[in-house]
């Protein structure tokens, strides 16, 4: 039999909140933004500027294409997302007055090499199997294809895929908006908050902050790479690592990319993002010249008007990744009222979050469907192993 609950005997300060939020990111912002418009009394904790906020240093892709290659599960979940992010972003600005600057024209991949182009084929031919009647529109392009679609590109591009749904959003707006919005629906924002400690106590919880405790009936951990720390304070497990990913800026350029490639996107402003890398450097969020200039050399390889382009600035983050790099959605058995949400795809799954996660946790239990993205799924593995 599980241990029965310890209930925390500190005095509880009189709060007039329904669920606090921890972590104040795209992902914890998203769930905000939703649990308000529920009409809950909602405090967002968030560790502020010292965290490691990928929310400040993604690619900001609203992409699938082959995103859910072995989970089908997950790319119908990020199907969804991507299908509602219009919605999604026009509500946002109805609240918060913030265009994020969703583009949604379609998104590519590019291959250098014909034998990146028969993996590409390949992958695209096995999702289209996994997810049978509900495959979405996945094409495979050769060179002179692409052309049509992407006029400055290099001759090294062997070919590439091609999915209409994808797009991309300006990061910052996307961030701005979402704050402008909570603040707008009374969401009660509480910066350098970060946790300490999780006790159960009577009627919900009390939360540890270094400026006091903050009690609250139901919580929501979404604090990225910090839910490894906090899940078992209530009962659950949060397995995951860090990935780093670098990013090249280049100065503003006039318009000659009207879409997101996977590792290459001219912003709504005129600048092009290069990246991301994927490298395996625990906590360090610096930045490493070989990575970078890898980068760069793919990207001019596509396309060669970048050779001439100015760098303006350089950054890494982290991504927060579970072992199978899918979501991780659970709620407390141990501890009702208490819910997980992780994920490394915050800016793809936002509209999701917004709109059908927090509508599940304000009703207090999760979709049966999401029980494939439980944390129990590697618990399950390690005792078949």
């Amino acid at each position: 039999m599980p241990a029965a609950p310890e209930f925390s005997s500190a005095p509880r300060m009189r709060t007039d909140n329904d669920i606090a939020v921890v972590g104040g990111g795209v992902v914890g912002m998203c769930l905000a933004f939703g649990l308000a418009q529920k009409g809950l009394n909602v405090t967002v904790l968030d560790e502020g500027d010292r965290a490691f906020r990928a929310s400040r240093g993604n690619f900001a892709l609203v992409w699938l294409h082959t995103k859910g290659l072995g989970n089908p599960s997950y790319s119908r979940w990020s199907k969804r997302s991507v299908e509602l992010w219009r919605q999604f972003a026009d509500h946002l600005k109805e609240v918060s007055s913030i265009d994020v600057g969703l583009e949604q024209r379609g998104g590519f991949l590019l291959c250098l090499s014909e034998k990146e182009m028969l993996g590409r084929a390949g992958a695209c031919d096995r999702l289209a199997r996994e997810l049978g009647n509900d495959r979405h529109p996945l094409e495979i392009m050769d060179h002179v294809q692409l052309s049509r679609f992407l006029p400055a590109l290099g001759s090294d591009v062997v070919g590439g895929s091609f999915c209409p749904l994808d797009g991309h959003v300006n990061a910052l707006r996307l961030f701005g908006g979402l704050h402008q919005a909570c603040e707008r629906l009374g969401v009660t924002y509480r910066p350098n908050n970060e946790v300490d400690d999780i006790r159960p106590a009577p009627g919900g919880f009390d939360i540890s902050t270094p400026n006091g405790t903050i009690s609250t009936p139901k919580i929501v951990l979404a604090a990225g790479l910090g839910n490894a720390r906090l899940a078992p304070m209530v009962g659950l497990s949060a397995p995951v690592r860090a990935e780093r990913g670098q990013i090249i800026v280049t100065e503003k350029l006039d318009r000659f990319l009207d879409y997101p490639i996977g590792n290459v996107r001219q912003t709504d402003e005129g600048g092009i993002m290069i990246g991301a890398s994927k490298e395996e450097a625990g906590f360090n969020t610096g930045t490493t010249y070989p990575v970078l200039a890898d980068l760069a050399s793919d990207a001019t390889r596509m396309f060669p008007i970048l050779g001439k382009a100015r760098v303006v600035r350089t950054w890494s983050a982290l991504r927060v990744l579970s072992p199978d790099e899918c979501p991780i959605y659970d709620q407390s058995t141990r501890f009702p009222g208490a819910f997980l949400v992780t994920c490394h795809s915050g800016i793809t799954l936002a509209a999701v979050h917004a709109l059908d996660l927090a509508n599940q946790i304000a009703a207090g239990v999760l979709a049966p469907e999401l029980g494939i993205f439980s944390a129990r799924r590697f618990a399950d593995v390690q005792k078949t192993a």
